[in-house]
């Protein structure tokens, strides 16, 4: 019978901070283990959860960074759900081939919509077809969303990601995993906590300001590991990623653009990038990107021009794709890494008047990349928040609103991850209850998979 364990992901956790600021979570390792993560290539949300979770590498599962551009429907997409987009076990799915009864509650982890867990939430929002967008989550079972919301409000998906991001989502996670915790004891139950993420994303991870932030991650966290050990739980709290300070972007678009490689579709006066019929287009993702050639393009010819720019520290191909484990079809023909103290911005128009409506929106399904600038509102607009009320009052009467309050500034994100090499203080942790002397100093991402197993004892 498996020892019920949980895993506590606590994204943004580095030993820096962990050493300086939070002294509950430390305690959970005292009489236990402490390791150091190496983190998955690209250092990434749905990457690194997806090689903690099979024990595989992009090369195997796929998830070759938080989106990429799907060659067949010529559509970049970014934050899919279903879970069967990521190949190879799970934890949970490996458990099962020696107990068939094994149960599993997965709670915010990504590709959380379809899968073998027994019991799954996951953010889901509702768009009527009058542009309105509403809180919402996905569940299974499905009348698991109604009791959540019944008992805890409406999930604050304003405060899980935009200019509101604050503890408040990963507040109403935890309450949503005691509950269903306490009403189907799983063998093993995942819980997505991302706080500390956008506020090092926000301030950097050098502003003093963190420190508040990591204190009250550590409170809600050491609450909760306590909930876990009195109901007899084994406890793993691990962290995707460190995040370095950055002062600025590389906008690699506008450098394919301005070679003539990336194609433009004009509508209403905004420019939309075009990307089927670009010979050369990227996807950025935070201090990765991805860069998609055209059937008739040479990598060798594009590598050259990337190279060039002061931004990009390395470009990647061939086999150095291979050797880094993200050689899949999902992959771009070349992956460059930015310099450390820069990330990449999405934007590819040369005229900011020309930029699509959507850009200075939070909308991360249409942008071809990350955009942390959603984390902020634009403080070139003083009177910008009185408006956002009066938006907000005609969006909830039916009006559309476009709500076009974020900033284009690439100056304004402090912080950003995606590289791996950011130095011992800010490399990722893992802490468990549970003493594992024989584990090295270091240990790969994919190593979890297999921690957590042993802890289970499956």
């Amino acid at each position: 019978m498996a020892h019920p364990t949980v895993i506590l992901n606590v994204v943004g956790l580095d030993r820096g901070l962990l050493r300086d600021h939070a002294p509950r979570l430390r305690a959970l390792a005292d009489d236990g283990t402490r390791r150091t993560i190496a983190p998955a290539f690209p250092a990434v949300t749905c990457t690194a959860q997806s090689c903690m979770l099979t024990g595989r590498s992009p090369s195997e599962h796929g998830i070759v960074g938080n989106g990429w551009y799907d060659r067949t429907s010529c559509e970049v997409r970014f934050w899919k759900q279903s879970n069967r987009l990521v190949g190879g076990d799970k934890i949970w799915e490996t458990a099962r081939r020696s107990e068939p009864d094994f149960t599993c509650s997965n709670m915010f982890w990504w590709y959380n919509m379809y899968s073998t867990a027994d019991t799954a939430v996951t953010p889901r929002p509702m768009y009527p077809a009058d542009g309105r967008k509403l809180p919402d989550i996905w569940t299974n079972p499905p009348e698991l969303r109604d009791r959540l919301q019944r008992e805890l409000g409406p999930f604050p998906l304003f405060h899980f990601w935009g200019p509101g991001s604050d503890l408040r989502s990963s507040h109403w996670i935890a309450e949503a995993s005691r509950i269903v915790h306490e009403a189907t004891s799983p063998d093993l139950q995942l819980v997505y906590l991302p706080h500390l993420d956008y506020a090092l994303q926000q301030l950097g991870p050098e502003d003093s300001s963190i420190a508040r932030h990591v204190r009250e991650i550590d409170e809600l966290t050491g609450d909760l590991i306590d909930f876990y050990r009195d109901r007899g739980c084994r406890v793993l709290a691990v962290s995707e990623y460190g995040i370095g300070p950055v002062d600025d972007a590389v906008a690699i678009n506008r450098i394919l653009r301005e070679a003539g490689l990336l194609a433009i579709r004009e509508e209403r006066g905004r420019e939309l990038l075009d990307a089927g019929a670009s010979k050369a287009f990227a996807i950025a993702d935070h201090q990765i990107a991805h860069v998609y050639l055209g059937d008739d393009v040479d990598p060798a010819t594009i590598r050259p021009l990337l190279e060039a720019n002061d931004g990009i520290d390395e470009v990647l191909a061939g086999e150095e794709l291979i050797t880094r484990g993200l050689a899949h079809e999902r992959c771009g023909d070349l992956v460059c890494i930015s310099e450390p103290r820069r990330w990449f911005t999405w934007d590819y128009w040369l005229d900011a008047g020309r930029a699509p409506d959507f850009a200075r929106t939070v909308d991360i399904h249409r942008k071809p990349g990350y955009d942390p600038r959603e984390l902020f509102l634009d403080p070139d607009r003083p009177l910008l928040r009185a408006g956002i009320a009066w938006r907000l009052l005609r969006k909830k009467l039916g009006f559309r609103t476009l709500m076009d309050v974020i900033p284009l500034d690439t100056s304004l994100v402090r912080g950003s991850h995606g590289r791996t090499d950011l130095g011992p203080d800010r490399s990722p942790v893992l802490l468990c209850s549970e003493s594992m002397e024989d584990l090295p100093e270091t240990i790969a991402a994919t190593d979890v998979h297999d921690i957590a197993l042993r802890l289970l004892q499956v």
